[in-house]
């Protein structure tokens, strides 16, 4: 039962269309539906009389099949044209005779236009009609009035929270600019001088080739002294060579001449010894016994 009930819920349209009424000037009539799921009632009030349609759930099947539609959409199609005016749409409250009128509007569907007819009986109480239509234009306004207030007080919170956020990004930014500002302030400073530094350097080195060659110099004097001296320690060498053999041939000749003169001195005492051996031994002259 909830859920039949939640399902028959309907809904609510009104619609002001301005539609010659007799061949004369367009005169203001208000369309106002109620939709349900299978079936809707239509109600139409120009502000003296009051006309009803109620389209019931056998009838909406009917048309619908005659246009190869379902009733769902067949119905919704309706509260499209009926509940919002649709641009390119022709709409007409004609009479039908015996005091009943005709509700009309054209569609178009696949490149051919087609239109919907409802008629449309007076209503029993034209005063009660009207009365009804008034009051959901009232509720549906005040609604659309609290709607319209609580979305303008939301659109002004939301405007002075973005000029609030709007203000806070202006002052970050400008901070920010600040703040870079001094740090390349600084950085440029220390380029500068490091720039400064390398130049003094550069005219000194520049300023000065001699100094430049002078350690050139001192290395070749360097190297040619170590040459030298390199030289010198060679021929140093050499010449200690040199004369170790003259003095090792020195008292070598000297170890020769002791040799020889040795041997002059063992001849000579051979000699000796040989002419003594040669010269007659002498007996010793003694007395002889008797």
């Amino acid at each position: 039962m909830g859920q039949r009930e939640k399902m028959e819920t309907p809904k609510h349209t009104c619609l002001k269309l301005h539609i010659p009424m007799g061949g004369g000037e367009p005169e203001p009539v208000f369309v106002k539906g109620t939709w349900y799921p299978t079936r809707f009632d239509i109600s139409i009030t120009d502000g003296l009389q009051a006309w009803t349609c109620h389209a019931t759930e056998e009838e909406v099947k009917e048309r619908a099949s005659c246009w190869d539609q379902t009733a769902s959409y067949y119905i919704d199609l309706a509260e499209r044209y009926l509940g919002f005016q649709q641009p390119g749409s022709v709409y007409g409250f004609s009479d039908a005779g015996g005091g009943c009128k005709r509700l009309s509007w054209t569609f178009e569907k696949e490149g051919m236009k087609l239109e919907w007819r409802w008629k449309c009986h007076p209503s029993p109480n034209s005063k009660q009609t009207t009365v009804d239509v008034l009051d959901f234009l009232m509720d549906a306004n005040i609604k659309l009035s609290e709607e319209v207030v609580w979305k303008s007080q939301a659109f002004d919170k939301l405007q002075l929270e973005a000029e609030k956020c709007l203000a806070q990004s202006e002052k970050l930014s400008s901070e920010k600019s600040e703040f870079e500002s001094e740090i390349y302030g600084k950085f440029v400073q220390v380029l500068n001088s490091k720039k400064a530094k390398l130049r003094t350097l550069r005219n000194r080195l520049s300023k000065q080739p001699s100094a430049e060659n002078s350690p050139q110099e001192e290395v070749s004097s360097d190297s040619r002294t170590e040459s030298l001296d390199e030289g010198s320690d060679e021929e140093r060498d050499g010449l200690r060579a040199v004369e170790k053999p003259e003095k090792e041939q020195v008292s070598s000749d000297r170890t020769e001449s002791f040799d020889e003169e040795d041997e002059e001195d063992t001849a000579k005492d051979g000699g000796g010894a040989s002419s003594s051996k040669n010269a007659p031994t002498s007996k010793p002259h003694g007395r002889k016994r008797k």
